[in-house]
């Protein structure tokens, strides 16, 4: 069977198709779209919108932003991140409360990730000095009454 890294939407989605062992028109019956829309999006005839692409992921039983991302209409790592955050929603054992909670802490370490690629890291050398500079100058002596 041909590889699922594919270039292109349509091969893409002909090789989930086929992988699901649906016919072209089983796939489009059960997304509710038209037998030969579904075939003009795999020969590359058509760019499917958003609300189609997640028809047919329902159908295929994948994920909708893999789709978007082969479609182009969405970043690898935003994918991650949806999928990461939805994973979270859905999870049945944790309240609503601890859900926010979780995706707050998630976003805020992402974001202090972003800013740590941004800045470079000191030289192990700087390090240890301000290491030492802060044992030393700020060191809390204890008082010998």
């Amino acid at each position: 069977m041909a590889s699922l890294n594919v270039g292109n939407l349509g091969e893409y989605l002909r090789e989930q198709r086929r992988s699901a062992q649906l016919s072209l028109r089983q796939l489009a019956d059960a997304a509710g779209v038209s037998n030969p829309y579904l075939s003009q999006i795999e020969r590359g005839l058509r760019k499917p919108s958003a609300d189609i692409l997640q028809q047919l992921a329902k159908a295929l039983r994948i994920s909708a932003e893999t789709l978007y991302v082969q479609a182009g209409m969405l970043d690898e790592r935003e994918r991650e991140e949806l999928e990461t955050q939805g994973v979270i929603l859905a999870d049945p054992s944790i309240n609503e409360r601890q859900k926010q909670v979780l995706l707050q802490i998630y976003d805020s370490f992402r974001k202090e990730n972003a800013l740590d690629t941004d800045t470079p890291e000191p030289a192990p050398e700087q390090s240890s000095e301000r290491a030492a500079r802060a044992d030393g100058g700020g060191a809390a002596t204890t008082p010998s009454d």
